[in-house]
């Protein structure tokens, strides 16, 4: 655009000299047209009533002040006119090197009026046209901008949180203004173009912040810094530079520019803060499902995923990948089937995946999740893996996780890394069905014989088996003592002693298999001898899952295996088994949390120690299971 300080034009003697010292405001100050009079037009019909904005009002011919009488104050008044309507400048025609062509009042309401006084020595034909030339290289001005802002808001992504919006709109920027670009917080940079721009723009990041240089301001040869949000007081700063000044317009596309960037920068915070609470509150019912909070749960997901978990029961899935790609795989499984499960990275181990799909109908068996999911790990390459369980009820994830992370187990050792069954591969659904029913009513015959009795019994037992009393109380809603009495007479009809934890893992695991695993055609009780359990175990799955949880126990350095026999034989008494061992408590307990990692089992939970205790027996013969004793088998039948 013309300004005071350069108009677009070939005619060099048309250059404007300034009376006073003209400021780089005054100079840079746009000329939106030429209107040019004489004084004696100025004397006989006065002051326009309106002048265009940004006008340069230049009088020709005689020089104003060598007349004499009302001529300076039709002047003052027409300064006046100028200030109103926005004027850039007056300039009177004066010979090269000529005095001061303006009497000193004049130059005192000037100065107030905000007006530049100039002269020009050039004649008065040499002006013919200029007028004109402005208005065309205004429209052209327009043009351009209007073509360059339609350009910028085609930049606009379709979505705000897209992560490329704003790279894009920085490479943009310096296309059209030619110069370097870079969006940057104190800790990070968002965007720059090209890509050596963070390097040469880093110096004038650093001034703003150790000379607290205001946003906006120029900061050092041609380079500008904008805050992308000052009002909200983020960090975030776009910074340009050139090896030429920016004109007005550039600052102005550059503010454009920089609006945009705020909305881009504020929606991706927002999208942030939003998907991390998102994170948090799949993570915490992801935990209040395992640990059968299941109401507690659905409450947490009732916004975020309104009916999800309202169903009754549901499969796990885990993946397992490198602990660098875990981020990326996780975006990629919630991209994939985030609409039908829950998926959050496992806050135990930095590689893994953990998924649960709500299961809505008996025949629904989670093929297409499962089918997405073997889609993805294939994608993601070796050495991912992907295990699933079969389908539980929604108290009894905890369970379901554990045969998923089997599952992976066996995965990573398979082809193609996958590994799902409809009741895959946790140690119930390994042992033969048939029998183990008929083992488990066998024992549990003295609860059953009494439908009120074991009515009572199969809804407190599990819990009463697998937790301390005050807590198994609080999840059944029932008071602690009904729940010790009928704990109790379970243990006096079963003649065990429920202080044992062999003894409290073999009636766990029954009524497990009686109330949970049921098959179709449930078996008849006969006269015949029923399977012993260390018979159940003795199966080619069994064992291979038992020689896979083992074997990392057995490759550790430290002797885990012992540790771990003596913790068991003790009743999970970590003190006895310290003296037995003649080690600290603290090596044991140390130990123990070894066997844990290598096993992925909670040793703090009754399916745990159950694993535990059922892998070592099949692999080392130890220890011995309690309720295969004469005297518990004959009472069992």
């Amino acid at each position: 655009m013309p300004t005071l300080g350069s108009l677009p034009t070939d005619k060099p003697e048309l250059e404007l000299t300034f009376v006073e010292s003209g400021s780089r405001r005054a100079q840079t100050t746009e000329i939106n047209s030429v209107v040019t009079m004489t004084p004696e037009q100025l004397l006989e019909d006065g002051v326009p009533s309106t002048l265009p904005d940004g006008s340069l009002v230049l009088i020709t011919g005689t020089s104003p002040f060598r007349l004499r009488g009302r001529i300076t104050t039709v002047l003052e008044l027409l300064l006046q006119r100028m200030s109103r309507d926005g004027g850039a400048g007056l300039a009177v025609s004066a010979a090269l090197g000529a005095s001061q062509p303006f009497p000193p009042d004049i130059v005192d309401r000037a100065a107030r009026f905000g007006i530049a006084l100039l002269t020009s020595s050039a004649p008065t034909e040499s002006w013919d046209g200029v007028h004109e030339e402005i208005q065309q290289a205004r429209l052209m001005f327009a043009e351009r901008r209007a073509a360059q802002l339609s350009s910028l808001v085609q930049e606009l992504p379709a979505q705000l949180a897209d992560t490329r919006a704003m790279q894009r709109i920085a490479d943009w920027l310096a296309r059209a203004l030619d110069c370097q670009v870079l969006v940057s917080e104190p800790e990070r940079v968002l965007a720059a173009s090209p890509a050596t721009a963070a390097e040469q723009l880093a110096q004038a990041i650093i001034r703003q912040s150790v000379d607290g240089i205001l946003p906006e301001t120029l900061s050092g040869p041609h380079t500008q810094l904008i805050s992308l949000a000052p009002a909200s007081a983020a960090d975030t700063v776009l910074a340009v530079a050139r090896r030429t000044p920016f004109d007005e317009a550039d600052l102005r596309l550059l503010r454009h520019a920089a609006k945009l960037l705020g909305l881009v920068d504020q929606a991706h915070r927002e999208y942030r803060a939003a998907s991390d609470a998102s994170r948090a509150a799949r993570s915490a019912a992801f935990e209040l499902l395992l640990d059968g909070e299941v109401e507690k749960a659905r409450r947490v997901m009732a916004n975020l995923a309104p009916g999800l978990l309202e169903t009754e029961t549901a499969r796990v899935f885990v993946v397992e990948t490198q602990q660098a790609r875990r981020d990326l795989a996780a975006r990629r499984c919630s991209a994939a089937v985030g609409q039908q499960a829950i998926v959050v990275p496992d806050p135990r181990d930095n590689r893994r995946i953990l998924i649960v799909h709500p299961i809505r109908s008996d025949e629904d068996t989670g093929a297409e999740v499962s089918a997405e999911l073997t889609r993805l790990v294939a994608a993601l390459g070796p050495p991912s893996s992907l295990g699933g369980s079969g389908v539980y009820s929604m108290t009894l994830l905890a369970d379901a996780l554990h045969e998923a992370i089997t599952a992976q187990r066996f995965a990573a050792s398979q082809p193609d890394s996958v590994a799902l069954s409809v009741h895959g591969s946790d140690l119930v659904s390994l042992l033969p069905q048939a029998e183990a029913q008929n083992w488990a009513r066998r024992l549990l015959h003295p609860l059953m014989r009494d439908e009120t009795q074991w009515e009572s019994m199969r809804e407190t037992l599990p819990a009463a088996l697998a937790y301390p009393y005050t807590v198994a109380a609080r999840r059944l809603r029932l008071h602690r003592n009904t729940v010790m009495r009928r704990a109790s007479r379970a243990a006096e009809l079963l003649r065990m002693d429920f202080a044992s934890i062999s003894d409290r893992i073999a009636v766990a695991l029954a009524m497990e298999l009686v109330t949970q695993r049921e098959i179709s055609a449930s078996p008849v009780l006969s006269g015949s001898e029923p399977p012993s359990l260390a018979r159940l175990l003795e199966t080619p799955h069994v064992h291979a899952w038992a020689q896979t949880l083992v074997r990392p126990v057995q490759a550790d350095r430290r002797d885990l295996q012992s540790t771990a026999l003596a913790w068991l034989t003790f009743d999970t008494h970590v003190e006895p088994a310290a003296r037995a061992l003649g080690l600290s408590e603290v090596t044991v307990r140390s130990h123990l949390r070894a066997v844990e990692d290598h096993m992925q089992r909670d040793l703090a939970t009754l399916a745990g120690v159950r694993d535990l205790q059922f892998s070592l027996h099949v692999v080392t013969g130890q220890p011995d299971l309690r309720s295969d004793r004469p005297g518990l088998s004959v009472v069992a039948c």
